[in-house]
């Protein structure tokens, strides 16, 4: 599980080191902040909310595809047990149009994917999960296009329902 894990977060996420210049990862999250523990009962945790935005994602990091807001569309604080997770982080996104993911996870790297899901949806994998704040921006590919989509927390992987 390890191994595939591994292979996963190198196939699946592009992480970035820098600073983002549009994004405001203190800013208030749009659809606001879901806390979680390591091993949470109700998993997958969904929340339903709108892609998009004005700002070409590759300012916040080089490599990101699809436009996003300025303030966090969600901010998911994670605590593991210790520094981290056993289990890996599994974040993607379900929406009828394409759609993409841009992450600040909490040792402050970016993390970006477009179409690591299922069709054109995004999913980054995060293994072992690092406690702490990762801020999370559903983009749409498009400019100025905006799309109803769910955001869906789990650990159990992208097919658990």
């Amino acid at each position: 599980m390890i191994k595939q894990t591994s292979i996963a977060i190198a196939a699946l996420a592009v992480a970035m080191s820098g600073t983002a210049v549009a994004q405001d990862i203190f800013g208030e999250p749009i659809s606001g902040t879901v806390v979680l523990d390591a091993n949470f009962e109700d998993d997958p945790d969904l929340t339903s909310l709108i892609s998009g935005g004005m700002i070409d994602a590759s300012e916040a990091a080089e490599g990101c595809a699809g436009y996003i807001s300025d303030d966090p569309d969600l901010r998911l604080s994670f605590t593991g047990s210790g520094a981290s997770s056993a289990y890996p982080l599994y974040i993607s996104v379900e929406s009828d149009e394409d759609t993409t993911l841009v992450i600040n996870a909490p040792d402050g790297k970016w993390y970006c994917n477009d179409d690591g899901g299922e069709g054109n949806n995004p999913l980054v994998v995060f293994g072992p999960a690092q406690s702490g704040n990762y801020e999370i921006w559903v983009g749409s590919y498009e400019e100025g296009g905006y799309h109803q989509s769910t955001l869906r927390i789990s650990e159990l992987g992208p097919g658990n329902n």
